[in-house]
């Protein structure tokens, strides 16, 4: 009986201890957080394009500014702060990416040029590099395949 009440102890205080999400709720703050960032971006465009730049400089202006921006606010301790409150909202568009690019190099700093910066960059990044490289090889390979045999 004994080991019975522990377990049950056990259950109470990891009931107790795990957090409750509230999913609508979180999915409008990622809604709002990622809604704000491409409305950033929106606006940055339509201002390049009001100053008559071509749409491709435009298009450049716009993802150069949005990492700019995204690796300031990471400098200043501000982007993990919107990233907690907008979870997925920040981390899914190209500002979340330069995040997870320069949150490692503003940490490992200390370490020196070489074996903290150059070492620990891409250590958020990488895998998603990686991945993505890989995946598009796989894909452009059986593209390559499924035309070949058309």
């Amino acid at each position: 009986m004994d080991k019975q009440k522990q377990q049950e102890a056990y259950r109470d205080y990891v009931k107790w201890k795990t957090p409750v999400h509230n999913l609508p709720l979180n999915m409008a703050k990622a809604f709002v957080t990622g809604g704000t960032i491409c409305l950033l971006g929106q606006m940055i465009l339509n201002k390049c394009e009001a100053m008559g730049l071509d749409q491709d400089v435009c298009g450049s202006v716009t993802s150069v500014s949005l990492i700019l921006l995204s690796v300031l606010l990471t400098g200043w301790n501000l982007y993990p702060r919107i990233a907690k409150w907008g979870g997925a909202g920040a981390l899914v568009p190209i500002t979340g990416f330069a995040n997870s690019v320069a949150a490692p190099a503003i940490e490992y700093k200390k370490e020196g040029q070489v074996m903290g910066i150059g070492c620990k960059i891409f250590t958020i990044a990488g895998p998603v590099i990686l991945y993505g490289v890989f995946t598009s090889w796989v894909l452009g390979g059986l593209y390559w395949i499924w035309e070949a045999a058309r």
